[in-house]
């Protein structure tokens, strides 16, 4: 028979659990933004970003929130701003937002929709890109494409396996609590059995034979 644990056990349980995805939602910040801080080449950053930010929301809603903002650090780090940058974060900006509100709408089974609007964003912007861009060469890439769309769907993947693998485990669980528990048959050894042994008055009744008559000794006469 299993024994369930007690409140405290599992409000320990999921504190601890708590403090361990806060703290890697921020170790994944962290990371991103140095990332993108340090000098680099745009589909690096490109390729981080997306992903980074879809692992962080994994943690926490804000967190994928403050990863998507945290684009706007390429503008602010030392050195020379990636010219490519400017059709990045406003236009991959956007589709993240999008992907991550679609996302915490619902569960597990509205990732696919999540990704087509990002991908669908992505790739009508990079169609167009003729019309829209001409100073900087970016859109309709083959580059851009997939530093764009490989992280968003590594990043989708993962959150819908890990969603479908908390609702099973969630699902197991409420099964085994509303299992009804066994009732343990009572142990042989400690049921008392009491024997009452009833006399038989037959067999009980002494029957007492009076005593025969002694006679008393004669003395022999004299002649």
């Amino acid at each position: 028979m299993t024994v369930a644990a007690s409140p405290s056990a599992q409000a320990d349980r999921k504190a601890l659990w708590t403090f361990l995805r806060v703290l890697l939602g921020l170790a994944l910040l962290a990371g991103l933004a140095y990332f993108l801080w340090t000098p680099g080449a745009w589909a690096n950053k490109l390729f981080v970003w997306v992903l980074l930010t879809l692992l962080a929301d994994e943690c926490s809603g804000w967190f994928g929130y403050a990863g998507v903002a945290l684009g706007a650090l390429v503008f602010l780090a030392p050195g020379a701003t990636p010219e490519q940058w400017f059709v990045v974060l406003p236009l991959v900006g956007a589709a993240l937002f999008a992907l991550l509100l679609l996302k915490h709408s619902g569960g597990a089974f509205v990732l696919p929709f999540a990704a087509l609007i990002f991908a669908g964003a992505v790739l009508g912007a990079d169609r167009v890109g003729h019309a829209l861009e001409t100073p900087i060469k970016l859109l309709g890439t083959a580059e851009f494409r997939r530093m764009a769309l490989l992280p968003m769907a590594i990043g989708v993947t993962l959150s819908f396996v890990r969603q479908l693998v908390t609702t099973l485990l969630r699902w197991h669980r409420r099964r085994q609590a509303a299992r009804p528990a066994p009732v343990a048959a009572p142990a042989a050894d400690s049921t008392e059995v009491t024997e009452v042994v009833v006399a038989d008055p037959a067999a009980s009744t002494v029957t007492q034979t009076p005593p025969a008559p002694q006679t008393p000794p004669t003395t022999p006469k004299r002649k």
